[in-house]
């Protein structure tokens, strides 16, 4: 389902290089519901993008669903996105458009934890074979989390293969599978 080999992602700052992801390997298997876990800054988000090829690895191999990530052309980068469902901290739905329309992909005023509910279900609106959540419960009070959680652990019990990225060590827990933990950009543990 996916698969990292040896992948570094390089930020250059004026002529400075950052290095946000340094070696990092890994595989997650189909059907599987794993955790990355990592204080802010630590390397998820840069890891999610590359997952979905919003951003390119600055060396080593990244596989998912059986493409060759870096090498895809545009054509096929619209053709995986369409099998990943992906949930972003702040929902990104349209502004001025119903629940309904956003689903559709086509936001009123929302609360946060509806907006964030709507972005889930327009995430699987499609039947993703993968799920990838960046913060999605970062932004709600505990008991909206909750439900963030529930609905997630629904989706992962129907087939989809999730990847959760969180900096809450308690989330981590509560979908009690395995859990990836980043340090500075680098894979420190990986558990379950």
């Amino acid at each position: 389902m996916i698969e990292l080999h040896r992948v570094w992602k390089v930020f250059s700052v004026g002529p400075v290089k950052v290095p946000a992801l340094s070696d990092i390997s890994f595989r997650v298997a189909k059907g599987e519901c794993v955790t990355l876990h990592g204080a802010s800054g630590a390397g998820k988000t840069t890891l999610l993008r590359l997952l979905y090829r919003e951003e390119l690895p600055t060396e080593g191999d990244i596989e998912v669903l059986g493409c060759d990530v870096p090498a895809l052309r545009v054509r096929e980068v619209a053709a995986l996105r369409r099998s990943i469902g992906v949930v972003f901290q702040d929902a990104k739905l349209l502004p001025g458009r119903t629940v309904y329309e956003n689903v559709a992909f086509v936001l009123r005023q929302l609360s946060q934890g509806e907006a964030q509910r709507a972005a889930l279900a327009r995430a699987i609106a499609r039947k993703p074979l993968l799920l990838l959540a960046d913060e999605p419960t970062g932004s709600l009070d505990e008991s909206m989390a909750g439900e963030v959680i529930d609905i997630i652990k629904d989706i992962w019990a129907r087939g989809t293969t999730v990847l959760f990225a969180t900096h809450q060590a308690r989330l981590a827990a509560a979908l009690h599978q395995r859990t990836l933990h980043l340090l500075s950009g680098r894979l420190v543990k990986d558990e379950g």
